[in-house]
Formats: structure tokens, sequence, C-alpha cells
């Protein structure tokens, strides 16, 4: 039998919880998020080919300028230094104007395809040099896992789908096809162009489908591969706990919210007793609550002089007692009854401010 311990410590090893935010955040760092190139190139494709689609016709006239340039003047200039570079510069700024729309609409889909997958995200991590890269045993083991053959499949599935898309839309314009030879050659070309485009918008539509599954099968594999054991959730709360950067900013925390909880009920205090400025101790009593007065605030140097400030603005007697006050505060918590010792000296100082108020 297997020994109960030896048992657990099995399943506390297992990879069975979610990823917690800081997991998510380190694995972001090192640039592993969950993305596909699929999504990458179909949406390229599709804003190339949408690109085409609309500025054809601007492209097209573009093209024919430079073939009308070509034979109508550069063919007949002599071959110099000064017309070899005139024809190179001219033919490259007229390629340009025709290249320029498809390059942007690259770059603008890729960048597009990027932020909606993984937003903003530059990681130095992700492009380092790393040797096991090129380690034949690592690549033996990629080559036979099994998101090599997901690869695999995935591949033959784009193949096939694209391939059937780009049949059904040759198949349908099969009649146009076979009557090119009866066209000029001008409405050939037109023809020819615009089944390419069909073709090209239309795969890459069947493309963006796959992409989409694809990106979905990516989520699922990279939530798989930052799964976490309880054991690294508790070594991971204790990480960030044994921090002392965090646990001082924690402590912090809880003493500015203890501080503000505190003034918030030195307005309802019957009084406060000063040293009057080294030492503020406010006082309440409220025989609903407690039996006997209970301390609300205290404090020291600058609290103190906060406690008094307040108390002045909310019209709250203060009484000064150098020694009552001092005693107060290295004998009394905050919420907790005085002493039964100062209950005599707590009970004369009431009865005076509740006199001088009116109240019995």
């Amino acid at each position: 039998m297997v020994p109960l311990s030896l048992d657990l410590q099995f399943f506390a090893g297992e990879k069975t919880e979610k990823a917690t935010p800081k997991k998510r955040q380190d694995a972001r760092k090192k640039g592993q998020v969950a993305k596909s190139q699929d999504v990458n190139t179909a949406i390229v494709l599709l804003a190339s080919f949408g690109v085409m689609s609309f500025l054809g016709g601007y492209m097209k006239d573009l093209i024919i300028g430079i073939y009308k340039i070509s034979f109508e003047k550069f063919m007949l200039l002599p071959l110099t230094e000064a017309n070899v570079q005139t024809v190179f510069v001219t033919m490259a700024v007229k390629a340009a104007y025709v290249l320029l729309p498809l390059m942007l609409a690259a770059m603008i889909g890729g960048i597009v395809a990027n932020y909606l997958q993984v937003g903003v995200l530059f990681s130095a991590e992700a492009i380092q040099v790393k040797l096991n890269k090129i380690n034949p045993i690592s690549g033996f083991k990629r080559i036979f896992s099994v998101r090599a053959i997901v690869e695999l499949l995935k591949s033959l599935l784009k193949i096939g789908l694209v391939g059937i898309v780009a049949f059904m839309v040759i198949y349908s314009r099969m009649d146009e096809i076979l009557k090119l030879s009866q066209k000029s050659l001008g409405a050939a070309l037109a023809t020819l162009g615009d089944i390419t485009l069909k073709v090209g918008l239309f795969g890459s539509l069947a493309l963006l489908f796959i992409a989409l599954l694809d990106y979905l099968y990516q989520r699922f594999d990279y939530e798989k591969s930052i799964r976490m054991s309880k054991q690294d959730i508790k070594d991971e709360y204790k990480n960030i706990e044994g921090d002392p950067l965090i646990k001082s900013k924690i402590k912090q925390r809880q003493r500015e919210m203890a501080m503000q909880r505190m003034m918030q009920e030195v307005p309802h205090a019957d009084v406060v007793i000063t040293n009057p400025t080294h030492f503020a101790v406010a006082i309440k009593y409220d025989e609903t609550k407690m039996d006997a007065p209970y301390v609300v605030a205290k404090g020291v140097d600058f609290i103190a002089q906060k406690i008094k400030y307040i108390a002045a603005e909310n019209d709250i007697s203060m009484i000064e007692n150098r020694p009552l006050a001092r005693a107060l505060y290295d004998q009394t918590e905050i919420g907790e009854i005085i002493p039964e010792e100062f209950f005599k000296a707590i009970a004369e100082i009431l009865a005076v401010v509740y006199k001088a108020k009116g109240r019995m």
C-alpha cells in the first residue's frame, strides 16, 4: 500500500488549480500568452485582399503606366549612367506607389491582430537566445509531441478547407474561364484579376474561421500550461507574505485604516483628557454599550494634536490632567473600559463636563 503521506503529496503536486493573478502576470512578463499565428496570417491576408479589391483600379492604372513609360520612353533612351539612374529611380517610385497600400494594409492588419489577442506587450525575455532551442534532443521531443500532432492536423485542415473554398470559387466562374479565349486581352486580364481577388477574399475568410478555432485551442492550452498545484499556491502566498516590502506596506495600510477609524470616533467622545501637549485620550460613556467609560481614541505628539483639533472642531470638552492622561495612555487600549482605579477621577471629570453642557 502507498503511504497516506505520499498519496497526499502526489495530489498536492498535481497542477489542477487555475493560475493566480501573480502567476499570470509573471507569465505575461516572460512573453507567455495565448496567441495564434493563424489569426495574424488570416487578418493580414484579409486586409491585403480587401485593399486590392477597393484600390484595384488605381493599382491597375499605375501598373499600365509603368509599362507605357517603359516601352514608350525608356526603351528609346541611350544606355548611359545618368539614364540608368533615372530609370531605376522612376521605376522605384512608381513601384512604391503600387506596393505602399498593400504594405500599409499588411502592417496595420498585423498590429490589429496582435493587439486583439494580447494587447500591448513587450517582453525582452521572449527574444533572448536560448541554447536549448537548438538542442537536437529537445527538437525530437517537439517533433513527436502532442502539440506537433495538433499542428499537423491543423495544417491539413487549413490546406483542405482553403483548397475547397478556392475550388468552389473557381468552379462557379468556370463558364467565364472557358470563354477567356474569346475576349480581348484587357477583358481577360480583368476577369482573371476578379477571380483571383474572390479566391483570396474567400480563402482568407475560411482561414480566419480556422484561426478563431485555433485561438480557442491556444487559450485552452495556455490555461493548461500555467495551472498550479495547491503547493504552488501555498508557496506563492508564503513568498508574497514574506516579502518585507509588501508586509511593511500592508502594515502601513492597516495603521492608516485604524487611524482613520479612530479619528472618526473622536466627534462622538464625551471628553478629551490632555497632557496638554504630548498626550490626548478621548473618553466616552454609553451605558447601552458598556458598563463603564471606555477609550475611543488616544495618541501622542502629532496624533494627540490631531485628536484635540478634531475635538475642538466638534465642540468636545478638553480637560487638562497630566498624570491621568499619561496613565490612561499607558494602561488602556482603544475600545477598552478604563481601569477601575481611574473610575473616581473619570466620574468627577464627566460630572464637570455634563454640568457644563446641561446634561445629567
